[in-house]
């Protein structure tokens, strides 16, 4: 739960924010990342408006406040106030209007000033927000950047996903996290990070732990990355017929979001790295709509049906 308080405490610099009433901030919870202009509901249609977001009011508000009778600004205020907002932010560094500080004051709803434009500040709150209330998890694994495609390695222990991982590394692919991963859901993406402790931190068996910054330089590294591809490693097992055409794409389940998915039999005398490093292109390639496998059975197909199989008229 995010409180107006910890909105404050956290984003305050970022965002130019002040207090002009704290009142309830510590316990006012922020509902959505999506935040609301007034516009009508000053006027007495106040419909649209939802509780525990945060309204901001900019210029024309506060013009609009301060030109009509005290009467019609007071039917106003209580319009967007009755509305259980979680705070009232003013931008522009403007003052707040007298009735709309007495009227939080007596609903403790906190009142708020940025210094911000509200075109600026809506957009700079709405980020920090969706990152903050972003759905999340951790699981257990490996992410790096394998040329700009998010690959998100999973598996059993004792699998080699870090060696795999370092392999990569040392092929001039970057490190997001080791072992620990945070996935956050912004939208209908995924994002990958590591936590502060293991940051840049890689832990290979009979190595220990080795900093992967330090041992290869800033480039070697990245603090977050968009997962686009899920890869699982697993034993090898003869009597598993694994896919080998690859014409049906699979997909794994990310806090709802559907990551392209494919599964990496280990087995000596395979170089992961490398299988990885080409999935990646692989998924490149179907994100410019050339999928290598449909291809292929296109043109099997074709052959089948005109009797040309062995290429030969």
């Amino acid at each position: 739960m995010l409180t107006v308080a910890t909105l404050v405490e956290q984003a305050a610099a970022g965002l130019g924010l002040s207090y002009v009433f704290s009142g309830s901030a510590n316990e006012n919870s922020i509902a959505e990342p999506r935040i609301q202009k007034p516009g009508l509901a000053l006027t007495g249609y106040a419909r649209e408006l939802h509780p525990q977001r945060l309204i901001v009011i900019g210029g024309t508000e506060v013009d609009y406040l301060e030109s009509v009778s005290a009467e019609a600004a007071k039917i106003g205020v209580d319009n967007i106030l009755k509305s259980n907002p979680a705070c009232v932010v003013v931008t522009r560094g403007l003052s707040s209007p007298a009735i709309l500080l007495s009227a939080c004051k007596t609903r403790n709803v906190p009142l708020l000033s940025s210094s911000q434009t509200s075109a600026d500040f809506i957009v700079a709150v709405t980020k920090y927000l969706r990152q903050v209330m972003a759905p999340r998890k951790t699981v257990h694994g490996v992410l790096l950047d394998v040329l700009g495609v998010g690959v998100l390695i999973v598996g059993k222990s004792g699998l080699g996903k870090s060696e795999t991982a370092l392999d990569l590394v040392v092929r001039g692919h970057r490190l997001v996290a080791d072992d620990v991963v945070t996935i956050r859901r912004i939208g209908d993406s995924v994002i990958g990070t590591g936590n502060n402790v293991l940051k840049h931190r890689m832990e290979i068996r009979g190595l220990g732990v080795l900093n992967i910054k330090d041992l290869f330089g800033i480039s070697s590294v990245r603090d977050t990355k968009k997962i686009e591809l899920v890869a699982e490693l697993m034993h090898w097992d003869a009597t598993v017929g694994y896919d080998r055409l690859g014409v049906e794409d699979r997909f794994h389940d990310l806090l709802g979001v559907e990551v392209p998915f494919i599964q990496m039999p280990v087995h000596p005398g395979r170089n992961i790295g490398i299988l990885l490093e080409v999935s990646a292109r692989n998924q490149l390639l179907k994100g410019q709509g050339y999928h290598s496998a449909r291809e292929f059975d296109k043109e099997l197909r074709a052959r089948l049906s005109s009797g040309r199989l062995d290429g030969v008229e």
